[in-house]
C-alpha cells in the first residue's frame, strides 16, 4: 500500500525538526530533472513568475529570489544545513492532519516507506528528501524542453517510480490523496497497482459534501491514521476514525471510498 499526497504552497522554514532521523535523510530520485526546471526558472525576472504563476507581486520577488539561491550539485548535494526533508518544510491544512511534527522516528519512518509527495519541481518526494523552498504547481504551464507543460516533461518519470516502490510491497494498492491536479502527472495505464481514492465528505444542512478545507486536512489524517497503526493493507483504511470520521459504505464503490463526518463531530 502507498500513500500520494500533493505539495503545499505554504512552507514551514523556521521550526526545527523535532527528531534526528539520520541515515533517512536522502535526496530527490528526480534531482537532475529538477535541475533543468530549475535553470528555466532562473531565467525568468519577477514580472514573469507572476504572470506565469499568477503570483502577487511579493510572491514573485520572493520565488524569484529563492530560484536564484536553489542550488545543487553531486558535489554539494542538499543538507540539512541548506535544505530541510520535504514533510517538515510543506505546510498547510493537508501537512497540519499529518501532523510530521508529533510523530516518533518510527512512525515517521513508516510515513517515509509508504507515502510520496508530487511535486512540481521535483517529481515525486519521499518525506524525508531534502529540498530546497520553491514555488512551481503541477498545473503550471512552463515551457521546457520536453514539451509546453510540466505533465509532458515528467511524462513517465514519475509513475515509473511509484512502480518501482511498490514492487516489493505485497498490497499493491495506490491510496490516491492527491489533488486532480497533481494526479494528473500519473500515467495510469502504465501503474502497476490498484488505484483507490478515499473522498471527505461532512454534513451541511443536512447534505454531506466535500468541503475543501476538512477535506485537505483529513487526507493529511488519514496518512497519520495509516502510520500511527502501521497499517499493512488497504482494507484496514475502512477503520479510519480520526476527527470524527468513519466509512461510508453506501456512498462507496471498489474505486472511491467515501468517508463521512456529521455535522455534531465537525
Amino acid at each position: 500500500m502507498y500513500f500520494l499526497l500533493s505539495p503545499a504552497k505554504s512552507l514551514n522554514e523556521t521550526d526545527p525538526i523535532p527528531v534526528n532521523m539520520g541515515n533517512y535523510y536522502s535526496q530527490p530520485e528526480l534531482i537532475e530533472h529538477s535541475q533543468a526546471l530549475m535553470k528555466n526558472l532562473k531565467s525568468k525576472e519577477p514580472i514573469d513568475l507572476q504572470e506565469l504563476m499568477s503570483i502577487s507581486d511579493d510572491l514573485a520577488q520572493l520565488n524569484a529570489e529563492r530560484n536564484q539561491q536553489w542550488s545543487w550539485s553531486n558535489d554539494k548535494p542538499f543538507t540539512l544545513d541548506n535544505a530541510k526533508p520535504a514533510a517538515y518544510l510543506f505546510d498547510g491544512d493537508v501537512y497540519t492532519g499529518l501532523d510530521m511534527y508529533h510523530m516518533d522516528k518510527d512512525t515517521a519512518i513508516y510515513v517515509n516507506e509508504h507515502l510520496g509527495i508530487l511535486s512540481g519541481l521535483y517529481g515525486v518526494l519521499k518525506p524525508l528528501d531534502l529540498i530546497q523552498p520553491y514555488r512551481l504547481e503541477m498545473g503550471t504551464k512552463l515551457k521546457n524542453e520536453r514539451g509546453d507543460n510540466l505533465y509532458e516533461f515528467w511524462g513517465e518519470e514519475v509513475t515509473n517510480i511509484i512502480n518501482a516502490r511498490m514492487a516489493d510491497t505485497d498490497d499493491k494498492t495506490l491510496i490516491n490523496l492527491a489533488s486532480n491536479e497533481y494526479f494528473k502527472v500519473i500515467k495510469k495505464k502504465g501503474l502497476d497497482a490498484e488505484i483507490i481514492t478515499p473522498r471527505f465528505e461532512d454534513e451541511k444542512n443536512g447534505q454531506y459534501k466535500v468541503i475543501s478545507f476538512y477535506a485537505k486536512k483529513a487526507r493529511g489524517l488519514m496518512v497519520k491514521y495509516a502510520a500511527d497503526n502501521k497499517l499493512a493493507n488497504a482494507e484496514q483504511l475502512k477503520q479510519f476514525d480520526l476527527a470524527g470520521y468513519y466509512y461510508c459504505e453506501k456512498a462507496s464503490d471498489d474505486k472511491t471510498w467515501t468517508f463521512r463526518r456529521d455535522a455534531a463531530d465537525q
